[in-house]
């Protein structure tokens, strides 16, 4: 196909720039950075078939692109990050004075529900953690891990981002780095301890051979763990448990929040815990701990 407007490599250039800027700036995660490059790729493709380029594109041809992604299926939530995107994007080409109109100014986000995360039962991670074998290094390495993940709420970004300088097994301590590059000290128990000591000892160097690396958890080639190796691994021994709930790599976070608010725990304690920035997103746990309860007494109490 013949086009007078050249798209590429200008819109990439600009896509760099911009995502670049806001990992400076923003501190999001590269999971997010590689969510809003792609957004920003495929609107720049869809322009391309258009002769538009992203920075003389209107506002009718922005809903127009809106609306096709709807006809095909792309999620509500999945439209609302995009928008995001183009909000952020926009705002910095204002700035930088590419341009002076922002294309997106009157473009709503649609409404969201908010989604309850899946989570596991008490006696569900208890199977979980039960199938990762001791008497190998792939084993002990992922028991750690795993018990480390139930035991501090950790996002999976950071749990593989560990560093040694970050964790304290005398104290039981784990400084994070969560998303904007906001810190925070989370404590872990006995048996995350005792597994991750015990990694130490008789798995990681298994691993690295004469390398050597700063990450705490590392992969069969000694580098960095990776979330979908780890995700894999979630998977593998959801499976040999038996367990059959819809999973996602942040399911034990999910569970080690709910858990502490059905044994007592408080919101704000469990927003610091999780590294939530707004109260709010922390709320959505107390449904879940509230259906929880409703069952337990449906379950036990003689007229329930």
């Amino acid at each position: 196909m013949d086009h007078d407007v050249s798209v590429f490599p200008a819109d990439d250039e600009q896509i760099k720039l911009f995502v670049d800027h806001i990992w400076m700036h923003d501190g999001l995660s590269q999971h997010t950075l590689d969510s809003y490059r792609a957004d920003l790729t495929l609107l720049a493709r869809w322009l391309y078939s258009k002769k538009v380029t992203l920075l003389n594109v209107s506002d009718e041809l922005i809903q127009q692109y809106i609306a096709a992604r709807s006809s095909n299926r792309y999620s509500a939530r999945s439209t609302a990050r995009m928008i995001s995107c183009l909000r952020r994007f926009y705002r910095y080409a204002i700035e930088l004075g590419l341009i002076v109109k922002d294309p997106v100014a009157k473009v709503a986000l649609p409404k969201l529900g908010k989604p309850l995360p899946h989570s596991l039962s008490e006696s569900d991670v208890e199977k979980l953690l039960a199938m990762p074998d001791k008497e190998t290094s792939l084993g002990i390495r992922d028991l750690a891990m795993l018990e480390l993940m139930y035991a501090s709420g950790l996002r999976v970004s950071e749990l593989i981002a560990i560093e040694f300088n970050q964790i304290d097994l005398m104290q039981g301590a784990l400084r994070v780095t969560g998303k904007g590059s906001k810190e925070r000290l989370v404590p872990f128990g006995e048996a995350a301890i005792t597994a991750i000591e015990r990694y130490l000892r008789f798995a990681r160097a298994d691993y690295l051979g004469n390398k050597l690396c700063d990450y705490l958890f590392v992969s069969k080639r000694g580098k960095k763990m990776t979330r979908q190796t780890f995700w894999y691994r979630i998977k593998h021994y959801a499976q040999l448990a038996g367990i059959t709930k819809h999973l996602s790599p942040h399911t034990l976070r999910h569970a080690f929040a709910t858990h502490l608010l059905a044994h007592g725990a408080d919101l704000r304690s469990l927003q610091m815990l999780l590294g939530h920035s707004d109260l709010s997103t922390t709320q959505i746990y107390t449904h879940i701990a509230k259906e929880r309860l409703k069952s337990i007494h449906a379950e036990h109490h003689p007229r329930g």
